[in-house]
C-alpha cells in the first residue's frame, strides 16, 4: 500500500526530540524522506540514526533557527541531499517561564526568536523554492498557550499566538504559487518537558482533558501528516488543535 507522503521530501526543525522527532519518524513511516534540523547537530544525527537502520531516508543537519544564514543553509541541505524540499514543519522551540514582574528580557526574546521569528527565517528561506516549483506545504507548530494563555509563559504563548498570524498571512501570500500554511496547536502533551511538571500540577492540567488524558508526540505528527498529505490538498491557513478537547 502506498504511504501517504510517498515521495515528499520534509524537513523538520527541533527534529532532535520529543514531538519534532515523532514528526520526523511519521513522515517516514508515510514514505517520505526527512531532513532533521536541530541545533545540536551531533543530538540530531543519533535521533535519526535508528530510522536510517531500519531503512528510511533521512539525514541530520545542526542548525540554529534564529539564524537566517543557518536556514537558508539548512534548505540547500536538503536539495543536495534529497534534490527537492516539500514540505518545511517549523517546530524548533524553546520556553523560559516567569511571571511577567520577574521575566528577563534576555528570556522573552530568546522564546520569541526561537518560536517564532524561527518560523518567519524558514518560510522565507524556502518560498523562492516553493514558488519556482509552485508548490510545497508549511506546518507551523503552535500550542494551545498561543489560543487560550498561560501565565507564567507570556513570552510563549505571544510567540506560539504569533504562529497563527504568520500562518494565516503566509497562506494568503503564497497560496497563488501553490502553497499551502497550516499550523497545529498540541494542548497536553507526554514529552520531558510536560512530564518534568511537578505531579500534582500535571494530573491538574490533566483533568481539565475532556478524553481524560494527555496526548502522545506520536498523535500530534498524525495531524502534521495529515496536513502534509494530498488528503489536505484544500486546506491552507488552518489551524488544527491536538489538545483531547482542552480549551473547547
Amino acid at each position: 500500500m502506498p504511504g501517504l507522503l510517498d515521495g515528499q521530501v520534509a524537513v523538520v526543525t527541533g527534529g532532535a526530540q520529543g514531538i519534532g522527532l515523532a514528526i520526523a519518524e511519521a513522515i517516514t513511516g508515510h514514505g517520505g524522506r526527512v531532513l532533521v534540523a536541530d541545533v545540536d547537530g551531533d543530538k540530531a544525527a543519533e535521533a535519526v540514526a535508528p530510522l536510517a537502520s531500519a531503512g528510511a531516508e533521512v539525514a541530520a543537519v545542526a542548525c540554529d533557527v534564529t539564524s537566517a544564514a543557518d536556514q537558508e543553509a539548512m534548505i540547500r541541505s536538503c536539495v543536495d541531499r534529497f534534490g527537492r524540499v516539500d514540505l518545511l514543519v517549523n517546530n524548533a522551540g524553546v520556553t523560559r517561564d516567569g511571571y511577567i514582574a520577574k521575566l528577563d528580557e534576555s528570556d522573552f526574546d530568546a522564546v520569541v526568536g526561537v518560536s517564532l521569528k524561527g518560523a518567519w527565517l524558514g518560510t522565507r528561506a524556502v518560498a523562492p523554492l516553493f514558488r519556482e516549483q509552485q508548490g510545497g506545504g508549511i506546518v507551523n507548530m503552535s500550542s494551545l498557550s498561543g489560543k487560550v494563555g498561560n501565565p507564567g509563559q507570556t513570552n510563549y504563548s505571544a510567540a506560539k499566538a504569533g504562529l497563527v498570524g504568520l500562518t494565516k498571512a503566509s497562506a494568503k501570500e503564497m497560496g497563488r504559487f501553490g502553497v499551502r500554511v497550516n499550523a497545529v496547536q498540541p494542548g497536553l502533551v507526554r514529552t520531558a518537558m510536560t512530564l518534568a511538571m511537578k505531579p500534582e500540577v500535571y494530573a491538574a492540567k490533566e483533568a481539565e482533558v475532556p478524553l481524560g488524558r494527555a496526548g502522545t508526540p506520536e498523535e500530534v505528527a498524525g495531524a502534521v501528516v495529515f496536513l502534509a498529505s494530498p488528503l489536505a490538498s484544500y486546506i491552507t491557513g488552518s489551524v488544527i488543535e491536538v489538545t483531547g478537547g482542552r480549551g473547547i
